[in-house]
């Protein structure tokens, strides 16, 4: 089995454990140093959209997150310093050299040397003396014009622009470059970035318009959050009314950022570039580097330190994101090319030392010798709005996971729905991306809704979503209010060539029914032919689908008293197939879909055909497990008359865990909970009810 000793066998529980780690990573890279320091290439060969050269930098610098920390922190041994760190200061000065062989070439329209060059600067700005001071003068010479390249060049608008904010600050502060020559140009590129800000301290990746939306870890984490944490920590005395207000963002972000994370430090995998995995947890490592107080449940550095090391402990166990030689891989928890990005090459996933940056404060600071504080259950909230994202972070203590509307991703991305566009996602059971588009196995549509208007030979999913917003609606036990819930709204159109609309209302878990949230979609015919005939799948989670023994096919069951009839000695495991839904166990918990009969006199509803099925996907769609099962509900040439609307209610059940109880057994509990699924009427005055339900309107 794959490992990286220093990291898999670590417990992260404090400095000594956390530079370990990080250190174990980077002596791995060791041997795949070239003889000048200035490339790293990892013994694969997939390629990417950029240059293998630009690929090779990539390699080396990315490593820099950590060495500038490491450097910065003052705590590593001679020996690290003369074996793990000056191959980089050596590196730095032949990849900048033109005359060397090693030289990284010079920097190119919309080049990925841009994105490394703002590592390098971070690295030089942790630890000038080392990196540049003490190389020779043509050393720096030649260091202070490479990174100058950036400037004058075509950049992305979206976080990209950082990296030449974050270089020229390196030029001014390290390099000796006068700051009013550079200054108009970081001060353009930096109020061009307030055009990404949204509000509660969330900024876009971009501009959030109706040409892409796009708020996931790069607002926070992977770059702009991260960022601005950099750049307040270290230009504050060039531009402090900036900083102030990059701390201030940072603050108000943190108090809806933290619910991105499990108890068990496992974080929601939402959008692109998930191969950078423990970068998830860098926000909190750059707040504590720039000392920016967080308001609670933050507000104790060791709750800080909780969020920090607690990710890094979920990440410990899983050995089979390494390569045998303790190099990272593309992928997830495991290597997996259907996840990657086309900017993915070998080197990239060391994105993911960002994480480290906290190594840059002294072992004596008082974020590393505060005791970790527990995660603060206290502020946990069934559902939460946060509203800038579009989400709505959901813990029900036996699920963590958001649901998510309204964002899409409009660059050709790979899997770009999957990792935008689906109804849910989950910090336990992960999503599926696509390994095809063929049929439904090689699709894999956990979370969304696909469908199609020529039998099954194309399929659609939610990508371009329109109208979306927040809204609330009630719960009811009789004529009595009793729970207001928020929504999120989305209106999709699946094709330009036929008139077909798709409004969809999701409804997060609420305390009497826990373990469900529902999705109400209404399919209209806007004017297209009198009787369109369409064809749907709709799934649940994703989970393992696979015995926990030997691998197993997983058994059926043949009717839901089956579920309590199997002894508590043994694991819960099969899956079933129902006449109203279908519902898989696993030793990675319960997963499970329903059709709920709409209740009420609805005009527009029509009574449907709805097979449930436990859908085998390809193997290696998922993020969390090689091998799963869906549980999905189909649809077959569902007739829509012309003008006309019908309407798919479905709940979704889902439990990482069932603990038993001394009255009932893990089964006798699922069947209970299975059985107790929600009530919905979509028009209220339609009928009087007595019962609990949820009153859900679509426009």
């Amino acid at each position: 089995m794959p490992t990286s000793r220093g990291f898999t066998d670590n417990e992260f529980r404090g400095y000594d454990e956390f530079q370990r780690a990080c250190v174990s990573l980077l002596r791995a890279l060791q041997p795949y140093q070239s003889p000048g320091g200035a490339r790293i290439k990892l013994p694969l060969v997939t390629g990417t959209h950029f240059d293998d050269v630009a690929a090779q930098l990539e390699g080396f610098a990315r490593p820099l997150w950590a060495v500038g920390a490491l450097l910065q922190g003052g705590s590593l041994s001679e020996e690290d310093v003369q074996n793990v760190i000056q191959p980089y200061v050596r590196g730095l000065a032949n990849g900048t050299d033109p005359n060397h062989v090693e030289y990284w070439g010079p920097v190119v329209l919309r080049d990925q040397r841009m994105v490394e060059m703002e590592i390098i600067s971070f690295a030089l700005l942790a630890a000038p003396d080392t990196l540049y001071h003490r190389q020779t003068s043509e050393a720096q010479k030649n260091i202070a014009e490479w990174l100058g390249t950036i400037n004058g060049k075509d950049f992305p608008v979206t976080n990209w622009l950082w990296f030449r904010v974050m270089t020229n600050l390196a030029l001014v502060k390290v390099c000796g470059v006068p700051y009013k020559q550079l200054k108009i140009s970081m001060e353009s590129d930096l109020d061009q970035m307030e055009q990404f800000y949204m509000d509660e301290g969330w900024a876009a990746d971009g501009i959030w318009n109706e040409d892409g939306r796009q708020a996931d870890y790069y607002s926070g984490s992977f770059a702009i959050q991260f960022s601005q944490l950099l750049y307040a920590k270290m230009a504050e005395d060039l531009d402090p009314l900036r900083c102030a207000k990059f701390r201030d963002r940072a603050r108000k972000f943190s108090t809806s950022f933290w619910r991105y994370f499990d108890s068990n430090g496992a974080a929601i995998p939402f959008g692109r570039s998930l191969t950078y995995r423990f970068a998830f947890s860098g926000f909190f490592s750059a707040a504590a580097y720039a000392s920016v107080p967080l308001p609670a449940p933050l507000d104790d550095p060791g709750i800080v330190k909780g969020f920090l090391l607690r990710h890094f402990r979920w990440w410990s166990d899983k050995q089979d994101m390494f390569n045998i030689d303790g190099t990272l891989t593309i992928g997830f928890v495991y290597p997996n090319m259907y996840l990657s990005e086309d900017y993915n090459s070998p080197q990239s996933p060391y994105w993911a030392l960002k994480a480290f940056l906290a190594l840059a404060l002294p072992k004596e600071d008082v974020f590393w010798t505060s005791t970790e504080k527990a995660y603060p259950q206290e502020h946990t909230e069934l559902a939460t709005v946060v509203a800038p994202p579009m989400h709505i972070v959901c813990n029900t203590g036996n699920h963590h996971f958001l649901l998510s509307s309204g964002q899409f991703c409009p660059w050709p991305l790979k899997a770009t729905d999957a990792k935008y566009c689906k109804y849910a996602y989950s910090s336990h059971f992960g999503f599926s991306v696509p390994t095809g588009n063929s049929v439904m196995a090689q699709i894999a549509p956990d979370s969304t809704l696909a469908l199609s208007k020529d039998g099954g030979d194309t399929w659609r999913i939610p990508w371009k979503a329109s109208n979306h917003g927040i809204s609330k609606t009630v719960m009811y036990h009789g004529d009595d209010a009793v729970a207001e819930l928020p929504t999120l709204t989305s209106t999709w159109k699946p094709w330009r060539d036929a008139d077909v609309e798709v409004t969809t209302v999701l409804v997060p878990p609420c305390r009497r029914w826990p373990d469900w949230h529902i999705r109400v979609h209404k399919i209209t015919n806007t004017g297209g032919p009198e009787n369109l005939a369409i064809s749907a799948t709709t799934g649940g989670f994703a989970i393992q689908g696979r015995g926990a023994t030997h691998g197993e096919v997983l058994p059926r069951f043949s009717s839901e008293e089956e579920l309590s009839a199997k002894p508590e000695e043994l694991l819960l495991e099969g899956t079933l197939e129902a006449n109203d839904g279908a519902l898989v166990c696993s030793n990675a918990g319960v997963s499970g879909i329903k059709s709920f009969e709409v209740l009420g006199q609805q005009p527009l509803h029509s009574r449907i055909n709805i097979q449930a099925e436990v859908l085998k996907p390809d193997a290696n769609t998922n993020l969390m497990w090689q091998r799963t099962l869906i549980p999905t509900l189909k649809i077959e040439d569902w007739e829509i008359p012309k003008n006309g609307s019908v309407f798919l209610v479905t709940g979704v059940f889902a439990m990482s865990q069932i603990q038993p109880s001394k009255k009932e057994s893990r089964g006798a509990i699922l069947e209970t909970k299975w059985k107790d699924s929600p009530c919905v009427l979509l028009y209220r005055e339609a009928s009087k009810q007595k019962a609990d339900y949820i009153s859900v309107q679509v426009e």
